[in-house]
């Protein structure tokens, strides 16, 4: 690959797709069947972004439209936010963005009609229709099919920093869990599921789909569920390993770090300077310590060995960024994430509350309501 010392290299564009719940105010439970007029009002006022439907029917997923910057990203989620609350609102609805539900149970839910879903349900059988989680998936379009491999593989050290930014998921059927991201827990006894392997070329990935389309596994690679893949429908690579963040700005300083951490990686990819790989199993268990601990992790230190406070990982991280973060005028956003570090991730936050109350001698389920409120309140707040 010859050096490039052009900018234009290093275009990246955003997008990204929310999944939330539909709550009952007067329950603060799932809307097992919500009123279909939600949907309907929603897209119908998208505009340029999108309005879709998920798994279960209590579920509703918007994608922004494609962005040139963090700025024009920050209106966009503000605009796909407004639009599915103003929406749920008007049908007696609440909208709430965390990655799990702090007490709704799985057997209570419906699936979402339709063909593929119904698919879903036959081959996974309750694996799937435990799967009572939200995802929040950043898209980046850079580069060309290759250098898209190439800095998705290099990426795939830092996915357990970008998942202990995002817990949102600590609940799960009414109790904690113990876990800051318990949505992976249930998301991974799906098949094709956590970080791929490392992957050199389009060719290379490519020829993998190929494996799976010959054994009959699969149809497309977009059933490849990985923490991050490259995009079927468009040319971006997309990262799906974060929980669904409450906050606005927690959400616009995880796609503020991962838009600067790929140009750094293509900066270094056009120097054919990108740094070895670490093995797969040692970014997995970093990741299994990140999804435990959230921002209270030791992580394994891939590039000296023995173990490294996340607070460390991220302060080092901003310093790395700096350049990248002037050149994408994303550094308020980048150096955000040393707040998150500094207060804690959503997770911390419904914890805090939760513990609070039961102190304050709040019932269990009284508590978990609390916790549900807050996160409701959060997740419209800033939309104006």
């Amino acid at each position: 690959m010859s050096p490039s010392n052009s900018d234009d290299d290093l275009t990246i564009t955003l997008g990204i797709e929310e999944e939330f719940f539909l709550v009952d105010p007067a329950s603060g439970d799932l809307l097992a069947d919500p009123d279909p007029r939600i949907f309907e009002a929603a897209s119908s006022h998208a505009g340029p972004q999108k309005v879709v439907h998920e798994f279960l029917r209590a579920q509703i997923e918007t994608n922004t439209a494609v962005c040139d910057s963090v700025t024009a990203l920050r209106e966009a989620l503000r605009e796909t936010r407004r639009v599915v609350t103003e929406a749920a609102r008007s049908c007696g609805a609440e909208v709430m963005a965390a990655s799990t539900h702090p007490f709704a149970a799985w057997q209570s839910q419906l699936p979402t009609a339709s063909q593929r879903y119904e698919d879903f349900a036959v081959t996974f059988q309750d694996t799937v229709r435990r799967l009572v989680v939200n995802g929040m998936h950043v898209h980046a379009g850079f580069g060309d099919p290759d250098s898209r491999i190439r800095v998705m593989t290099a990426l795939r050290r830092y996915l357990p920093l970008l998942n202990a930014l995002s817990g949102s998921s600590p609940f799960n059927e009414g109790r904690e869990s113990g876990f800051k991201c318990g949505r992976l827990n249930l998301f991974e006894a799906m098949p094709r599921t956590s970080i791929p392997g490392p992957l050199h070329s389009r060719a290379d990935f490519d020829a993998l789909v190929g494996e799976y389309q010959r054994m009959e596994f699969i149809g497309d690679g977009s059933e490849l569920w990985w923490d991050i893949r490259p995009s079927k429908a468009y040319p971006t690579v997309e990262m799906r390993i974060c929980d669904v963040c409450p906050r606005i700005e927690d959400a616009l300083c995880i796609a503020a770090v991962y838009a600067c951490l790929i140009r750094m990686l293509l900066r270094l990819d056009r120097e054919d300077a990108l740094p070895a790989e670490p093995p797969t199993e040692i970014i997995v268990e970093n990741k299994w310590l990140a999804q435990r601990y959230g921002m209270l992790a030791f992580l394994g230190d891939t590039r000296r060995g023995g173990r490294i406070d996340i607070a460390e990982e991220f302060e080092a991280l901003v310093e790395t960024l700096d350049e990248d973060a002037r050149a994408l005028d994303c550094e308020a956003e980048l150096r955000h994430c040393l707040e998150i570090v500094r207060k804690g991730a959503s997770a911390d936050e419904q914890i805090d509350l939760y513990r609070l109350r039961l102190l304050e001698g709040d019932s269990q389920q009284e508590a978990l309501r609390a916790v549900v409120d807050l996160v409701v309140e959060q997740t419209g707040a800033s939309l104006a």
